[in-house]
Parts: C-alpha cells; structure tokens; sequence
C-alpha cells in the first residue's frame, strides 16, 4: 500500500507542477499581448492593415 501512496502522490505533484508552468508561460505571454497593445494601440488582432485598393 506504501509503494501505491507513493506514486499517487508522486502524479499528483507532478500535475500541479506542470499546471504551475502552464499558467506561467500563460501569464507571460498575456503581459507580452498587453504590453503590444500598449505600445500599438491601432494596431488589430496584431497584424497590419493592408489597403486592397
């Protein structure tokens, strides 16, 4: 039963750790969005305007 404890606990902080990282990396790169957005207001969905005419 030890040995079975062990590996579940083991898979459950292997989860919240890769969890953490996810939600990291995912914050990182809404302030890099934001940060854009401040320096190009204008500026849509981060692509260039082009005049088809």
């Amino acid at each position: 039963m030890a040995v079975l404890f062990y590996f579940v606990i083991k898979a459950i902080f292997n989860v919240d750790r890769s969890e953490r990282e996810a939600m990291a990396r995912a914050e990182e790169l809404q302030d890099a969005e934001e940060a854009r957005k401040r320096e190009f207001p204008g500026e849509k969905n981060g692509s260039q305007e082009i005049d088809p005419g």
